[in-house]
């Protein structure tokens, strides 16, 4: 049976910005760009004529921007947006409201950097957000995390994500009280991006939590976030666990890559160790979490209902990485009962 043509609307101010966005995105097999706009009131238009499966949106656009657009859009039209951004935390307001993903947006590329800007960074996200749910899922209140104010001796809590995995991760954090054991995570996000994240997660929950620095120790109730575009992982040296951040080649398809983190935290800290693998697209972390667990470490995965996309937590779990499934209103919850049961 063929399978029909992803219909996508390319919603952007700029028309020389959405000729050539429509023109590479119109050359790849199997994806159609069914209508262009230039502001969300042209974009709603066209949503109701053309039905589309994905909207690439911009974020700064006349009459109406693009977060406030979306804000509006999800609860009567819920549709698989991807955000288009420059360097700006107001990306994760968009993720907040439902948009399945972002890019950064290139500026002042030739056609040729261009079109391998669309090819490597744009397709699989618009592949991938096809193939969502768009509001599924309704997060209920989840299991109470009550403070324990224990001391979690050399304990190390480690979460990887991907597509989805900016809410996700705030949805874990958010519940972390200042006792939880040094937390580190890889999400896969551009350079940049990472730092207005963590600065975010910092402002918004009781832990510290900021960007990793190559030599940062992991503390109690302090969450180190890997940089875009370099790999993190754990070492240890006597008693202090520290992190490493360095270039080397993507692993898994990604730098940072969850493997690369979940490896280095099963040699480093293995029966320390609670491991967590939350929504994403993929295998990177699948791995690396079976790796933990060989090594003692306890583990989690996020359950398919409450992911954005079931890829990376379903291979660990199809390999035997994932000890524990639930869902991701209660993997808070989870962590701390888990770290409670170890000695």
């Amino acid at each position: 049976m063929c399978m029909r043509d992803i219909k996508v609307l390319v919603v952007d101010d700029s028309m020389v910005f959405r000729k050539m966005l429509s023109e590479v995105l119109d050359s790849e097999p199997g994806i159609t760009v069914v209508a262009t706009a230039g502001d969300p009131y042209q974009a709603r238009d066209m949503i109701l004529r053309f039905e589309p499966d994905v909207m690439t949106l911009d974020i700064e656009m006349p009459r109406m921007n693009g977060i406030d657009f979306l804000r509006k859009l999800m609860p009567q039209y819920p549709i698989p947006t991807i955000m288009l951004s420059s360097l700006d935390s107001k990306v994760f307001d968009a993720m907040k409201y439902g948009a399945v993903d972002f890019v950064n947006k290139p500026q002042n590329l030739s056609q040729r950097e261009f079109e391998s800007w669309v090819k490597d960074e744009l397709i699989l996200k618009v592949r991938t957000a096809s193939t969502v749910k768009v509001g599924k899922y309704k997060k209920s209140e989840g299991i109470k995390v009550n403070s324990t104010d224990r001391t979690y001796k050399n304990k190390v809590v480690a979460i990887g994500a991907s597509t989805g995995g900016t809410e996700a991760i705030f949805e874990v954090v958010k519940r972390f009280n200042t006792d939880i054991p040094g937390t580190v995570i890889v999400q896969h996000m551009p350079p940049g991006f990472t730092k207005m994240y963590a600065e975010r997660l910092d402002n918004q929950c009781k832990v510290a939590v900021k960007e990793a620095e190559n030599g940062d120790i992991l503390e109690r109730g302090k969450v180190l976030i890997a940089p875009g575009d370099k790999h993190m992982k754990l070492t240890r040296v006597g008693g202090l666990y520290r992190v490493e951040c360095f270039d080397d080649e993507k692993v898994s398809g990604h730098r940072p890559s969850v493997d690369v983190l979940f490896k280095s935290v099963a040699k480093a800290a293995a029966s320390d160790a609670v491991g967590v693998i939350l929504t994403g697209m993929g295998s990177d972390g699948a791995k690396g979490l079976l790796a933990m667990r060989k090594a003692g470490a306890h583990t989690i995965g996020e359950d398919e209902k409450s992911c954005v996309v079931y890829g990376m937590p379903k291979v660990a779990y199809d390999i035997g990485a994932v000890e524990h499934q639930c869902p991701l209103e209660n993997v808070a919850a989870k962590i701390y009962s888990t770290l409670n049961s170890m000695p």
